[in-house]
């Protein structure tokens, strides 16, 4: 019975009947967010911030009901500080990470980043470790393939992080079309000029406000974000790259629309445009002796 009249157990009963409501109340809320709003990052947000909200009560209320005894614990934590941090050095590292990841702005739930050699989404940044829906992998081109991987948040100290979207959300891309050699070349890049203005031109307004307002905050030359086209001529075809900036989401439909689009208008010009490609050509056979056909033996 005595130890039922302990004030420290009493007190402790009370933070935990607290910390239960809360946390069912903040579940509850959760819950309630997916019907009433209906934007997918809103709601990612919304129940974000209430379990972080309902954490900090938490948290709040403990030092309330605790904090005439703080003091008294400042040299136990001050000894087993420093054992603590030798033991947790990968999760306070992971911790920090978080915190620069919140404040440096590295990226966001929704950008398409690589972190340690994993490419994808992110899905959810916790404290310790940031989620991504993996792409790549088995699986060509940026589609998702399934996977989920957690990464610890120290990788931002220890390796580069590459982000997709974030200030800048588009990505120059390049096709290659071999024309074959005696070709009508002008027609052929009048074609190649055709498919870019038709599929992604309408990109290049969008990409130019992004580019000059990632120019305000950085040291960055005013690049040429317009579709253009080059050519190289070799021993083999005439080389035509087509260099243009795509939407990181939409690189691989955008590369299908470019072909499809090309090889129509190939097929079009009725032979005056071909395509080039890698041949052997093997004449005067009937110059060559019998022994060096060889015989059967």
């Amino acid at each position: 019975m005595e130890l039922l009249k302990n004030p420290l157990l009493l007190q402790g009963a009370g933070v935990l009947a607290f910390a239960i409501v809360v946390l069912i109340v903040s579940r509850v809320a959760a819950s309630a967010v997916g019907r009433i709003v209906r934007d997918n990052s809103s709601q990612y947000r919304l129940r974000k911030a209430i379990s972080a909200g309902a954490f900090g009560a938490i948290l709040i209320a403990s030092v309330v009901v605790y904090g005439h005894n703080i003091a008294g614990l400042g040299v136990a934590i001050g000894v087993a500080g420093a054992g603590i941090a030798f033991a947790l050095q990968e999760v306070i590292t992971s911790f920090a990470g978080w915190v620069a990841i919140t404040l440096g702005n590295f990226y966001k739930p929704g950008d398409r980043v690589q972190l340690g050699g994993i490419a994808g989404d992110v899905i959810d940044i916790g404290v310790l470790r940031t989620t991504i829906m993996e792409t790549g992998g088995w699986v060509k081109g940026d589609l998702y393939n399934g996977r989920i991987v957690r990464v610890a948040n120290s990788f931002v100290f220890k390796e580069p992080v590459y982000n997709y979207s974030g200030e800048f959300p588009f990505l120059w891309d390049e096709i290659v079309i071999p024309i074959r050699q005696g070709s009508d070349h002008k027609l052929a890049r009048q074609i190649l000029v055709d498919a870019c203005n038709e599929t992604v031109a309408s990109l290049s307004t969008e990409a130019r406000k992004n580019w000059q307002e990632l120019r305000s905050g950085y040291r960055l030359e005013d690049a040429n974000v317009d579709p253009y086209v080059s050519l190289i001529v070799n021993d083999n075809w005439l080389e035509y790259t087509v260099r243009y900036v795509v939407e990181y989401k939409i690189r691989r439909m955008t590369k299908d629309r470019l072909f499809e689009r090309i090889l129509d208008d190939v097929a079009a010009t009725g032979g005056r445009v071909q395509f080039g490609s890698a041949t052997m050509e093997i004449t005067n056979l009937d110059r060559l002796t019998p022994s060096e056909h060889g015989t059967a033996q």
